[in-house]
């Protein structure tokens, strides 16, 4: 009997010019999937990140996650 191991994974919601919502997920390169509503896309990522780890643990390769990680946002300026 296996029990379920809950890991938390940040994820990036950007808008899209036309409709919806594009997710990635930092600790997961190539991690992306689309949503058209917050909802869907944080849905979709959720299913994404799950079967992305999926295919990680069939291949017996390590399960990356987003301890230790540390976020900051910088401001920077441009010349106009």
């Amino acid at each position: 009997m296996s029990t379920q191991q809950m890991i938390s994974y940040r994820i990036l919601l950007k808008k899209e010019p036309a409709e919806g919502y594009t997710v990635t997920v930092p600790s997961l390169p190539g991690c992306v999937t689309y949503g058209k509503s917050i909802e869907e896309a944080t849905e979709m990522a959720k299913e994404a990140i799950e079967l992305y780890l999926e295919s990680l643990k069939s291949h017996n390769e390590e399960i990356p996650t987003d301890e230790g990680t540390l976020e900051y946002t910088l401001m920077v300026g441009i010349n106009a």
